[in-house]
């Protein structure tokens, strides 16, 4: 059993239209909601043994605030291919994880949050910015990680 906990990036800011897309830094609701969604895993246990980030500014930022606010103190893992990737890239990247990880955060972007949640459970959920997914795969190696894997066990979003 593995558990996975997929995080869209938070609140990302719109102000200076100028700046590439990648580029956007988050906003103030953002720079609030990021460091909720690490105490809401904290207060649940749900330390993750690895935190796998977009390369985007918005997402590696919200990685960093979870991982501060959750307790984790390893090294972030920035994945430049997660940057708008589809359900079957971000599988590809959850293929690599050490065995031995039995918990795996992965921040990164809609659509294709949405749509891989609704891969491997085979529910759809809309993710607005900085909501976290926490789903129980029924796998014993990240190797086999594919559609209907898992079940979704419990969801956050800012708002609740």
């Amino acid at each position: 059993m593995k558990r996975l906990l997929i995080l869209r990036h938070a609140k990302s800011s719109w102000a200076d239209s100028s700046i590439d897309d990648s580029q956007r830094p988050l906003n103030e609701r953002g720079l609030r909601d990021a460091p909720r969604a690490g105490a809401w895993l904290r207060e649940r246990g749900l330390l993750p043994d690895a935190i796998i980030t977009s390369d985007a500014v918005r997402a590696r930022t919200t990685a960093q605030a979870v991982a501060k606010t959750a307790g984790y103190s390893q090294e972030i893992i920035i994945e430049p291919s997660l940057y708008h990737a589809k359900p079957d890239d971000v599988l590809a990247v959850l293929r690599g994880i050490r065995t031995d990880a039995l918990t795996v955060l992965v921040v990164g972007h809609n659509p294709g949050l949405e749509d891989l949640v609704a891969q491997l459970t085979g529910e759809h959920h809309d993710l607005p910015t900085a909501a976290l997914v926490h789903i129980a795969l029924e796998i014993d190696d990240w190797s086999e990680v594919g559609a209907r894997a898992g079940s979704i066990v419990d969801t956050w979003r800012p708002r609740d």
